[in-house]
């Protein structure tokens, strides 16, 4: 198994985040000996919902405006519709993760997440895969977009929906624990 016990993981999510898209990856960080955090725009806790229907309160580990990108190492970015589309609509959560585009940090979105990168300029050139509904977005962003379960391209893991879940958490953790990475 990769090692990322020393490495510092921030799964950035708010209210409408689909639940098993981060307790899921957070479980398998936290089994593999990661220091995962929840980091949200605001502090307490976030709504999280098991398609359209809300499922549990999850706790914020650190509100946005008092951590810096600077002080993890890696980045998940969980689906859910709602959640990625009040993110990239929030200038301080495209800033968190357009430093981990711009520093060259692995990032692992699932379903809907990749809408974020889209705002933090990390699609252009790159191949991804997403939930069906965000292929256009993200060919119309320069991306190429592919139907796979995971795709791995250089520091960027993407999936596309909650099945995929046990491919896409082995491949994150794999990307995550990496100790020499190649530009991204």
């Amino acid at each position: 198994m990769p090692d990322v016990s020393s490495k510092k993981i921030a799964i950035l999510a708010t209210d409408g985040v689909e639940q098993v898209e981060l307790t899921e990856p957070l479980k398998a960080l936290r089994e593999a000996g990661a220091q995962p955090a929840i980091v949200a725009p605001h502090g307490g806790q976030i709504q999280g919902m098991n398609h359209h229907d809300k499922a549990d309160k999850l706790d914020v580990d650190h509100q946005l405006s008092a951590v810096s990108p600077e002080s993890f190492d890696a980045l998940v970015l969980p689906g859910g519709v709602a959640n990625p589309d009040m993110l990239r609509t929030d200038p301080m959560a495209v800033a968190f993760v357009r430093h981990f585009v711009q520093a060259g940090k692995p990032i692992a979105a699932i379903c809907h997440g990749p809408w974020t990168l889209i705002e933090a300029d990390g699609v252009k050139g790159r191949t991804l895969t997403s939930w069906p509904s965000l292929r256009t977005d993200l060919r119309n962003a320069g991306a190429n977009w592919e139907d796979r379960v995971v795709v791995r391209d250089g520091l960027l893991v993407t999936s596309r929906k909650p099945d995929d879940l046990p491919a896409f958490c082995t491949e994150m953790v794999r990307l995550f624990g990496e100790r020499e990475r190649t530009a991204a």
